[in-house]
């Protein structure tokens, strides 16, 4: 209650106080933050930065609760989940197998562990193999509020890290197998999970990490490339829902990152900011998202990187050895999306 109070009243502030329209740049003095209806809401960015101070203030006392909870799926139940819990029993009772590398996998604002984007990505890893597949549902992600799942992001990260250090201190989790991949509000959770772990994962995955409440001259406070030992981002909606910005090591912006094609007009970007999690599970499984390296990612952005594909694939696995920098991803406008076979 006392979170909602806090918001009401900043909200008034952010009313009255305003910047101008013409003053406003999302993301640098401000954000446009996305309303459940599909509206945007301009919130200016030192109103928004008391709103964060406000709520770790509260976290801080023990007021806030963050429910969060994780269903393992592996190749003896690829289609019907387990709940697990961080007890040792109930470790033992699933199927988790520490031989095999994890998966951490979670989704963002209004979404749930039955979204479309966990079954998408959790059957594309078991196609490839033998692997754990944990999906992470924090409910906090479902208020109606966005501004109330982004005050819910550190704890639930926090959260993730320590479901990770409960399997790499009792069930043998090895954090050199870990991926923790993440969707717009969702990337940040991994990039909090990665800050509060007991050791470096190998590899969070920041499928178009959201921009609005947060800024890129705060790494400490969103997803960063020094959260894992490597970090990749797959930006599709820049400067809409999404950071346009690198945030990554290996940045890939599909079409140049801002829209992407078959989405029409798509005026909320929802459309272009979920391509990232089919993109992306496409990628898993098929390998076949050919990349152009680019000097800086405004040239990815405006689609001056020339056209000599690299070695490099969107998504693959061999990137956390060979990839630093921004890269430019030709897309189709339907599946498969991928343009190299």
């Amino acid at each position: 209650m006392k979170t909602f109070l806090i918001l009401a009243i900043f909200a008034l502030v952010a009313s009255a106080y305003a910047l101008e329209e013409s003053e406003r740049v999302n993301g640098e003095n401000g954000w446009y933050v996305p309303q459940e209806d599909g509206s945007f809401e301009w919130v200016d960015m030192d109103v928004a930065e008391e709103w964060m101070e406000a709520q770790e203030k509260l976290e801080g006392r023990g007021l806030t609760t963050v429910p969060v909870n994780f269903y393992l799926y592996t190749p003896k139940n690829p289609s019907s989940s387990k709940h697990i819990y961080a007890t040792t029993k109930s470790i033992s009772k699933s199927n988790f197998n520490p031989a095999h590398p994890t998966r951490f996998v979670i989704h963002g604002w209004t979404q749930s562990y039955s979204a479309s984007m966990n079954k998408d990505i959790c059957s594309a890893w078991l196609s490839r193999g033998d692997y754990n597949v944990i999906v992470v549902d924090w409910a906090r992600a479902r208020s109606v509020d966005y501004a109330t799942s982004v005050m819910a992001v550190g704890a639930t990260g926090k959260k993730v890290a320590k479901m990770i250090n409960f399997l790499k201190d009792n069930h043998g989790l090895n954090l050199n197998d870990v991926y923790v991949i993440g969707h717009s509000l969702g990337a940040h959770v991994a990039g909090y999970a990665g800050k509060n772990t007991n050791g470096q994962v190998h590899t969070i995955v920041g499928l178009d990490p959201a921009l609005p409440l947060f800024s890129y001259n705060k790494p400490n406070k969103r997803l960063n490339s020094d959260d894992a030992w490597y970090v990749e981002s797959i930006q599709t909606n820049g400067g809409t829902l999404g950071f346009l910005k690198p945030i990554g090591k290996g940045a890939f912006y599909p079409n140049g990152g801002k829209t992407q094609p078959g989405c029409g007009l798509d005026l909320t970007g929802a459309c272009s900011h979920g391509r990232s999690t089919t993109y992306y599970a496409e990628a898993v499984k098929q390998d076949n998202f050919g990349t152009i390296k680019c000097g800086d990612y405004e040239a990815a952005v405006s689609k001056e990187c020339g056209s000599t594909y690299s070695s490099v694939r969107m998504g693959a696995d061999t990137n956390a050895y060979m990839v630093d920098g921004d890269f430019y991803v030709p897309v189709n406008s339907k599946a498969p999306f991928g343009m190299i076979n």
